[in-house]
């Protein structure tokens, strides 16, 4: 009986197991660049916060746009606070999230002495790097980002055959021009 590959218990906090990839813990917002608030995915539409079940939630928008990080000025969240006393890791505000803004963290060891202030997590707090993204769950991480990138791919081909089809109408326009003076000097 005294096998130690038969032995479970981990002295914690001295030993620590690694979290599996699909271990949730609490709510994190995504940040692709190296400023957290210039890249921050969110863009305050405020969904999460009305699906979530324990309303603990906060987000206020912002009165002016910013540019995000491909430079297209975005709404922010002025203030996104989410009360983890409360939260109960259900993943929903994960699922709502249209941006993939929201993603859920490992981490876990959030205890402190000021339960209403100290587990009131502001933006700053909860910003996280796509980099730590793919750390903590690199499968979802490669997925999200090989959406965003296939959606960015759509919208630049739709714009250039946009910008074909104006430039084809503009050649028409000046074709029917033309052949209108033509008609004119006979």
């Amino acid at each position: 009986y005294h096998d130690p590959e038969r032995l479970t218990t981990v002295e914690y906090p001295e030993q620590r197991v690694a979290p599996k990839e699909n271990a949730r813990q609490f709510p994190m917002l995504i940040h692709d660049t190296e400023d957290p608030m210039k890249g921050l995915r969110c863009v305050a539409c405020q969904i999460c916060e009305k699906e979530c079940p324990p309303q603990c939630i906060y987000i206020e928008k912002s009165k002016d746009k910013k540019p995000d990080a491909t430079g297209k000025p975005q709404l922010y969240p002025a203030i996104f606070a989410i009360d983890t006393s409360v939260c109960m890791s259900c993943q929903i505000c994960v699922e709502v999230c249209p941006f993939d803004a929201i993603k859920m963290d490992q981490v876990y060891e959030i205890a402190t002495r000021d339960r209403f202030d100290g587990l009131l997590l502001h933006r700053d707090d909860l910003s996280k790097s796509n980099a730590y993204f793919h750390q903590i769950h690199p499968a979802e991480a490669t997925a999200v980002d090989a959406a965003l990138a296939e959606q960015k791919a759509k919208q630049a081909a739709a714009k250039a055959a946009k910008a074909e089809q104006s430039s084809a109408n503009l050649f028409f326009l000046a074709v029917v021009a033309a052949a209108l003076l033509i008609q004119d000097t006979e």
